[in-house]
């Protein structure tokens, strides 16, 4: 039997999480694309109407006000003072949230996280939506305005904390709510937004891959305790709860399941061969009494419990965070008590802080993706164009080396990374010489 079950693992296609990959990358591509699409609109056609404010976003500005008339050291100090502020809130409100989900105050973040969710498409939603019914004229009564915000603001957080509403509503609202988020931070001063994008890429790398980082201990809580971190977090693929087809690897907590059903067939197997020895020996040795028998059942039972409690020991020393976050995407690399084949299939059927089998995005990658290419559209498109190439580029890349280490990696510092670079090479470099090309009627 042990045989025939080695020949049917053998002759069973290893599958890679690279065969996955490429629909992967699009699901993630395509709410990324949309949400940067939408703040590019926005900022297009509310740019003039809607200046910069500082009492719009105080804590960013909370150590420097850039004005005009400062001279360019002055606002490079001053986006420094800014955006080291900035990361430092960011870094103690991530470590509050750790302590909060350590204590056991679940229901007390999912409102926290409710009452944001309300605040970002009421208040926000309302201002932005104030902008766009004064740019185009549109006649409207507050009444029905007032309506139409509320049931969407109300709408939109039982679409993103309920679960038995739609895949694609939840999604579409994590996208509004990024889009929303996004748009009030690019009208932030210019200096202050892209010190901003770079201190949050190096803020990620930090929190996710240090021992210490506030992302990675509340991962390793969430997976400790087998429980979700209530965060918004966008879904690349719908997760299914019934009528699995054999490629829809998506049940919640599936690697928990395969690995406790793999722990109980094999201890099953040992009961049964141990029952098996003692009958055989009571066969061969008649002369043995009830006693000895019961005695043997007993030991034998001790030893399974043993091996039990020991290999739960070793899995749990020996697993590891191993998908990008944000869940950031989140994953748990299972043990070497498991065989490769086993090992690899959870590996794959895990990724998420769910083990729901999807890539799981943070919408702060979300957000900072979108300003970087809203701040580029503030310049010219050919800079926009560039930018998102080079966001979409990253995400790939960061992609790819998941798929390639198997370790929780940090969506935001590859994507803003280029985008950055991107920005000012296209602006130094490439305008100057597509705009020469196009004044010498130079084509290539």
């Amino acid at each position: 039997m042990a045989q025939t079950q080695t020949q049917t693992q053998t002759q069973r296609p290893c599958s890679s999480i690279l065969d996955s990959l490429g629909e992967e990358i699009v699901r993630i591509i395509a709410p990324v694309s949309i949400c940067m699409f939408l703040v590019v609109i926005l900022v297009s056609v509310l740019n003039t109407k809607s200046p910069f404010d500082p009492s719009m976003a105080s804590i960013v500005t909370i150590a420097y006000t850039e004005t005009t008339s400062d001279s360019t050291w002055d606002k490079f100090l001053g986006a420094l003072l800014n955006s080291l502020a900035f990361v430092v809130v960011v870094t103690v409100v991530t470590f509050v949230l750790v302590l909060l989900f350590y204590f056991r105050c679940t229901r007390f973040l999912k409102l926290y996280m409710a009452f944001s969710a309300f605040v970002v498409l009421g208040f926000l939603g309302g201002e932005v939506s104030l902008f766009l019914i004064q740019h185009f004229s549109t006649p409207l009564d507050c009444i029905t305005f007032s309506l139409v915000l509320c049931n969407f603001a109300v709408v939109g957080v039982l679409a993103v904390f309920m679960s038995k509403m739609a895949i694609f509503v939840t999604q579409g609202y994590l996208v509004v709510i990024g889009m929303l988020v996004a748009y009030w931070f690019t009208m932030l001063p210019e200096w202050t937004t892209w010190a901003m994008l770079v201190a949050m890429a190096l803020y990620d790398l930090a929190a996710v891959l240090l021992p210490i980082g506030p992302l990675r201990l509340l991962v390793e809580l969430a997976i400790s305790r087998d429980e979700e971190i209530p965060a918004l977090v966008y879904e690349a693929r719908p997760v299914n709860h019934g009528n699995l087809s054999p490629r829809d690897v998506v049940q919640r907590r599936l690697w928990r399941d395969r690995q406790r059903r793999h722990e109980n067939s094999i201890l099953q197997t040992d009961y049964s061969n141990t029952n098996a020895n003692s009958v055989e020996n009571a066969s061969s040795n008649p002369n043995l009494n009830d006693n000895s028998n019961t005695s043997s059942g007993s030991y034998s039972y001790r030893n399974l419990v043993s091996v039990e409690e020991g290999r739960a020991r070793v899995q749990e020393t020996d697993s590891d965070l191993s998908a990008p976050l944000i869940d950031r995407g989140m994953n748990v690399q299972l043990g070497r008590v498991e065989d490769a084949t086993s090992s690899e299939n959870l590996l794959l059927e895990g990724i998420g802080l769910g083990s729901s089998g999807a890539i799981k995005l943070g919408l702060g990658d979300f957000i900072f993706y979108s300003v970087l290419v809203g701040r580029a559209a503030m310049y010219d498109f050919m800079t926009v164009y560039a930018c998102y190439l080079a966001i979409i580029a990253g995400l790939g890349i960061t992609l790819m080396l998941l798929a390639l280490y198997q370790k929780a990696l940090p969506a935001l510092p590859v994507s803003i990374a280029l985008g950055v670079l991107f920005y000012f090479l296209t602006r130094l470099l490439l305008e100057v010489f597509v705009v020469q090309c196009s004044l010498n009627l130079l084509l290539f």
